[in-house]
């Protein structure tokens, strides 16, 4: 069972960001509106006016930020933002959700409906100063990763229990043909929320409403499973001094007051010591 790494409770958790640099990790409560971070038991958040999800590293100070309208450059001295480009801007229906830096500079981010709404997202690219769609039609964006050999991305809409890979161009990281499935979770009744992939090409997935995030060798055969102590895991990192700490944020949204009376840590950030081997995550280019 892993450990509570912070106390501090979010309605809805994730996007989880190791910075390699600062050595740090940080983290959003989405429905909380707030960044979180936390070195060495000082902690410190940013309060922010509309949800906020994921996010990259672009220098030792500064990092690349999704909101519901745009993506934004964000000072971690000043807490300053400028804004980079608009996000769906125009559309108050949806908000970012889940997003990972690629191994080009790259950063995807996925949008959905703030309740949900059928097929109102999409996933979004932004590289060399350009947003374009890769992906539409989502309802729950989510599982966004990428093998470090520059083969492929993962995504899923988590709805459909299924993770998806996506071929891509080795120079420049753009999608090459269809979709394919990888990994089917819907006949285990396991839903896929965030994700990450270490060194070896396994992918590591944490299934909301199971408490656990659990690892799919690169031909989505199950390796192992670590049990998070928060129901609703919803998305790893690795980090640490040697990039194999496995952190895992949870959400207390939508929990049975009863249920969290019980288990007060559901929507804490959670950490396993010696989980795997991470690989540190790529800087974005602006």
């Amino acid at each position: 069972m892993s450990a509570v790494f912070d106390n501090r409770v979010c309605e809805l958790g994730e996007g989880p960001l190791w910075h390699p640099v600062r050595e740090q990790l940080y983290w959003f409560d989405i429905k909380g509106k707030r960044l979180l971070t936390q070195r060495m038991g000082d902690t410190q958040e940013w309060q922010f006016d509309e949800h906020f999800s994921a996010a990259g590293w672009v220098d030792a100070d500064t990092l690349i930020v999704a909101s519901e309208t745009a993506l934004w450059r964000m000072d971690l001295e000043t807490g300053r933002r400028e804004h980079v480009i608009a996000l769906e801007a125009d559309n108050p229906v949806t908000r970012s959700n889940d997003g990972r830096a690629d191994p080009w500079g790259g950063f995807w981010i996925g949008t959905m409906g703030k309740s949900a709404e059928p097929k109102a997202g999409a996933i979004y690219r932004f590289y060399k100063g350009e947003l374009r769609q890769v992906v539409g039609g989502i309802t729950i964006s989510n599982t966004i990763c990428f093998d470090q050999t520059r083969a492929c991305a993962y995504y899923t809409d988590t709805p459909t229990g299924q993770v998806m890979r996506l071929s891509l161009d080795a120079e420049t990281g753009w999608p090459v043909g269809a979709a394919e499935v990888y990994l089917d979770l819907a006949p285990e009744g396991l839903n896929p929320d965030g994700a990450v992939v270490d060194a070896e090409g396994n992918v590591w997935i944490a299934q909301w409403g199971a408490a656990r995030v659990a690892a799919y060798d690169p031909a989505g055969r199950f390796v192992k499973a670590v049990e998070v102590g928060g129901v609703q895991a919803s998305c790893p990192v690795f980090g640490g001094p040697e990039l194999c700490d496995l952190y895992v944020t949870t959400a207390a949204e939508d929990l049975a007051a009863d249920v969290l009376a019980a288990a007060p840590q559901n929507g804490m950030t959670f950490v396993q010591v010696s989980a795997g081997q991470g690989v540190a995550e790529p800087r974005v280019i602006l």
